[in-house]
């Protein structure tokens, strides 16, 4: 099993998002590396991703990034694949799933545009693993260590509510940013390990 670069690279288009960088590197290095050590036969899609995941943690930081930007962004709902789609709306399928209030998905606007403010390069990803948008929101609120304001202003944020471009930046490649890139691809790969159970790869 996995024994070409099109079973990888299908396999894994599924499993992650499709973006250049799977298909350029993660793929022929994956391969190779199968081909040097086969994958263990009880489960090979889990230990695919696994291997695929020990891959990338070994790549320089500026590759990480742009492997992790190949997932969406969360509270995007244009060009999402039907996976991310479903995750993103809490785990429901397409005919049961309630929409995302207008005021969820602005503020998931701002606080994207507020992460990838104070972590350049980087994108917020987090293993969902079935909650809603508004509580991933309260999650990136704590993350930037910023206030509720869905909970306690329902019409809107206070005006007093920092502005993205008043957040300090951390600089890239400082332990802060290297933690949050590790967090982030370690996520990816929880999100794939769902969505191959989910599957049945």
């Amino acid at each position: 099993m996995y024994e070409n670069q099109d079973d990888i690279a299908s396999v894994l288009t599924q499993l992650f998002e499709h973006s250049d960088i799977l298909i350029t590197k993660l793929v022929p290095e994956l391969f190779q590396s199968i081909r040097n050590a086969p994958l263990e036969t009880t489960d090979p899609t889990n230990a695919l991703i696994e291997r695929a995941i020990a891959i990338i943690h070994a790549w320089n930081t500026h590759a990480q990034a742009e492997f992790i930007t190949g997932h969406p962004r969360i509270g995007e709902v244009k060009q999402l694949s039907a996976l991310s789609a479903k995750e993103q709306s809490g785990g429901l399928s397409a005919a049961t799933r309630l929409e995302t209030p207008p005021e969820v998905l602005r503020r998931l606007e701002h606080l994207n545009a507020c992460y990838e403010r104070v972590y350049s390069g980087l994108r917020y990803i987090t293993f969902v693993n079935g909650r809603t948008r508004a509580a991933i929101a309260r999650e990136m609120e704590d993350k930037l260590q910023l206030g509720h304001p869905l909970e306690t202003y329902p019409d809107g944020p206070p005006l007093n509510e920092p502005v993205t471009e008043s957040l300090i930046c951390v600089a890239v490649d400082s332990e802060d940013w290297l933690n949050e890139l590790k967090r982030a691809v370690d996520d990816v790969g929880k999100i794939a390990k769902s969505r191959q159970k989910s599957l049945g790869l």
